[in-house]
């Protein structure tokens, strides 16, 4: 007891403490053991082997032909129908009638140049807008009396022979005065427009979905026009023209050379409202 109190510890503190402290390093091999799973880190971790396949999913649904049909201006929401809104606005019902179909077309000028167009069959006319999707704008418009179409060709694409271009697909060439050749100055003027002929080819975004497919159909486009040209032959006939509509099956000869500037605007669809990114640095 006198070595104890000499200590300054008393004795039944003593042995408190190593009651104490026995616990302790008998609980020390359980700490060290990793903790049952929880139904919460269940979860988390089936959330984690579920993630990388929704991603591959996600990745192959948007492929990078889709990706880059998103820019196309007339894909965003309410876009066309709107368009399609301003540009019924404009018909004139004296002169052309009742709308009867409407189209999304790519002209194709007589150097090769694309460009997005709306085009609406209606009882007399033909008419082609070019729109502004951007700003809901109509820029241009080129009415076509359908009594005076006197000729429509389909197929594809050619080239003089000494031409570096080309071009895929299948067109639509329509001829309103086949009397009247155009001429040279036309012909080597990348801005003419006296020419007698216009010429269509499908929409790039026609793939994206079944009605966009309905609406940019180059062949269904070619069967109503035929319709609506000879049923105006028939009401409204010309003075001194041959009533009715030849439709002949045969190349459509684009003749440009070089081309160089429908080459570079071709590849960058300069000639379609799209989003083109940020520009600046």
């Amino acid at each position: 007891m006198a070595e104890a109190e000499e200590a300054g510890v008393p004795a039944g503190d003593e042995q408190q403490q190593q009651q104490h402290q026995q616990p302790s390093s008998s609980s020390d091999p359980e700490d060290s053991q990793p903790a049952a799973p929880t139904p919460d880190t269940k979860e988390r971790a089936a959330e984690d082997r579920e993630a990388p396949s929704q991603l591959g999913a996600f990745s192959d649904q948007l492929s990078p032909d889709k990706f880059k049909m998103k820019k196309f201006f007339v894909l965003r929401p309410g876009t066309l129908n709107q368009a399609i809104k301003d540009v019924e606005a404009l018909v004139d019902k004296e002169v052309d009638g009742n709308v009867l179909s409407v189209w999304l077309m790519a002209e194709v000028d007589h150097w090769n140049n694309e460009k997005e167009r709306l085009a609406l069959i209606t009882d007399n006319s033909l008419l082609v807008f070019k729109y502004d999707f951007v700003m809901f704008n109509c820029e241009q418009i080129q009415r076509i009396p359908l009594n005076f179409v006197d000729r429509i060709t389909h197929g594809t694409f050619s080239f003089p022979k000494r031409s570096v271009l080309q071009r895929e697909g299948e067109g639509v060439r329509v001829f309103w005065d086949r009397l009247r050749e155009p001429s040279f100055t036309s012909k080597w003027n990348p801005f003419a427009t006296d020419l007698p002929f216009i010429t269509f080819t499908s929409h790039p975004v026609k793939s994206i979905s079944d009605s966009f497919a309905d609406l940019c159909d180059i062949q269904n486009f070619r069967e109503k026009l035929k319709d609506a040209s000879q049923k105006a032959h028939t009401m409204k006939p010309v003075p001194g023209k041959a009533n009715g509509v030849l439709v002949l099956n045969q190349p459509i000869l684009i003749e440009a050379y070089v081309g160089l500037m429908s080459f570079f605007g071709n590849q960058n669809k300069l000639g379609y409202c799209m989003a083109r990114g940020n520009i600046g640095f």
